[in-house]
């Protein structure tokens, strides 16, 4: 089977491709020759999913899923949660937005958090939701080079690295996308439509 994953993310891109099982085939956007940035103007991770797997089927009518994940910090009443990636403004990347998490955590010792992904298929005229929740803590500080987003400063439970200390094969051990990749692709394995 052959799915559209409809984001211009490279790092989610590799991280959904490590994870697949044999049979099921990824595109991206770009490969389906689509140029565009899919806005995200919903206040919900299933929302914005579903805005972005509409639009890709909308261009170019076939099966596709898309998928949108936000930090949700408890002692932050949910925040960065749905604008994860905004946090610190539209214009912001990665480290901006851990600086003003890290600025908004200063003195707090409840460092509980989640990450949740949404996946949204949209398979022959049919609409599924998958997720994936990854709970652990914010760190203090910035901890490893790699992953992206807020990888450097989530330790996720039963790790005593954070998401950006670890190797892919590592992080997919608890990764809500790769949780959540898991019911989508248990969910294509029993499909008969």
């Amino acid at each position: 089977m052959k799915l559209i994953f409809a984001t211009n993310n490279n790092n989610k891109i590799a991280e959904i491709k490590t994870a697949l099982t044999d049979g099921l085939e990824i595109i991206t956007i770009k490969e389906a020759g689509i140029e565009i940035e899919i806005e995200e103007p919903y206040n919900t991770l299933e929302e914005n999913a579903r805005e972005k797997a509409t639009v890709i089927l909308n261009l170019k009518n076939q099966n596709c899923f898309s998928e949108d994940t936000g930090l949700e910090v408890i002692a932050l009443n949910g925040a960065p949660g749905v604008r994860s990636a905004r946090y610190a403004g539209d214009e912001a990347d990665n480290k901006k937005n851990i600086a003003l998490l890290l600025k908004n955590m200063e003195g707090i010792e409840q460092r509980d958090a989640q990450f949740k992904t949404v996946i949204c298929l949209l398979l022959n005229s049919e609409e599924y939701l998958f997720t994936g929740i990854c709970k652990g803590k914010i760190n203090d500080i910035e901890q490893g080079n790699m992953g992206f987003g807020y990888d450097a400063v989530f330790t996720p439970e039963g790790a005593y690295k954070t998401f950006a200390e670890m190797t892919m094969e590592e992080k997919n051990k608890y990764s809500h996308r790769k949780k959540a990749l898991e019911k989508l692709i248990n969910f294509l394995n029993e499909y008969n439509g």
